[in-house]
């Protein structure tokens, strides 16, 4: 997956059910934040706002990480309790419904941040 230029090819490489998942994903960010920029940072599937790093996600075999630097989890601290976690990621288990309210929530405080940085 490391070579892989778009978002497009980036789900493309995963099974049908996780691609599905993926989608699903891709489009609770893009619903909060239509003008980011979709890219490939990191090998993963990047949103860019007002040229920083808004939000990344990826899939792996069991789980779908979701990395909204550690200011968006530090936000949703309590919500994000039940799922494993790194520093500034969340694993949102494959065999559970995707939380997308949390996701486009998370989304929505991150742009905000964004926003008063550049204000």
């Amino acid at each position: 997956m490391k070579n892989v230029s778009t978002i497009d090819a980036y789900i493309a490489g995963f099974p049908v059910e996780v691609q599905v998942v993926l989608q699903q994903v891709r489009a609770a960010i893009r619903n909060i934040v239509p003008d980011a920029e979709e890219t490939i940072r990191y090998a993963i599937p990047t949103f860019r706002y007002k040229g920083r790093n808004l939000v990344h996600f990826a899939g792996f075999k069991n789980h779908i990480g979701l990395y909204a630097t550690p200011s968006g989890h530090t936000a949703f601290e309590a919500e994000l309790s039940k799922y494993k976690q790194g520093k500034g990621s969340v694993q949102f288990p494959l065999d559970q419904p995707m939380p997308l309210d949390l996701i486009e929530r998370i989304v929505r405080f991150r742009v905000e941040e964004e926003r008063g940085k550049s204000a």
